[in-house]
């Protein structure tokens, strides 16, 4: 599996020594997906002896699924007791956003935004005015945990361990990995994903969805799809070694 991975970086990929890394895909409001997969991750760390784990997550936790409420409630828990990596994904940014300027609804309102709201329980107008709007979102800020806020805050941009560098999206080609910026971590597309070079490091990113993982000698994208598929991938990283859940 690690072929062509090995020839592009002269030897296989491989983490810090006594570390097993958990990187969890784009779970976009699939609260129950995303319950049953921390289950199988709880029972994979049980029969797998490693010093330290952490569990990385590649952002896009909100809309488009029902319950983007839920899973926000499912990480904030999961952290007080686990080591985790948050990253911050576009859709993450649609939250403030939106706080700051109701007027972007609409644009919200087409990432998927109205099931956002509902599950909160703030129930958008069809067609809203500026005041409704304003309303909206005075409801929203309302029904919006501070542990939730806290969470959305805290997010990162990115996170690099041993030969691998994880982010959202992906990275711009030809920047260092040390000076990309969020607007590249969040929302890139053809211009890393056609990009065949090495990054200097495996980039494993989202974003983009793929109905199974997709392996290639610079990337790994693991967003199957979650909210539309019903498919929500976990890799698992240790050593050179890796596998899926």
């Amino acid at each position: 599996m690690w072929g062509l991975l090995s020839r592009a970086n002269k030897r296989a990929p491989r983490t810090p020594d006594g570390l097993r890394i958990y990187v969890i895909g784009d779970v976009h409001g699939r609260a129950d997906l995303l319950a049953q997969l921390l289950a199988c991750i709880d029972a994979d760390i049980a029969s797998h002896s490693a010093p330290r784990v952490v569990e990385v997550f590649l952002g896009d936790y909100i809309d488009r699924g029902p319950h983007s409420r839920e899973v926000l409630d499912i990480l904030v828990s999961r952290r007080e007791h686990r080591k985790m990596v948050c990253l911050k994904g576009n859709h993450e940014t649609c939250i403030p956003d939106f706080l700051r300027n109701p007027a972007m609804l609409t644009q919200w309102r087409n990432l998927g935004g109205l099931e956002t709201l509902l599950s909160y329980g703030v129930k958008p107008p069809i067609n809203p005015d500026e005041r409704e709007e304003r309303e909206l979102a005075a409801d929203f800020s309302r029904a919006l945990p501070d542990s939730h806020r806290r969470f959305l805050s805290g997010l990162t941009g990115s996170f690099e361990c041993g030969d691998y560098f994880f982010a959202h999206a992906g990275i711009r080609p030809g920047v260092p990995l040390s000076e990309q910026q969020d607007k590249d971590l969040l929302w890139i597309r053809e211009d890393f994903l056609h990009h065949e070079k090495s990054f200097g490091k495996i980039v494993i990113h989202g974003h983009t969805p793929v109905e199974e993982p997709d392996i290639r000698p610079n990337r790994i994208n693991i967003d199957t799809g979650a909210y539309a598929t019903g498919k929500l991938t976990c890799l698992v990283l240790q050593g050179e070694d890796m596998m899926f859940i």
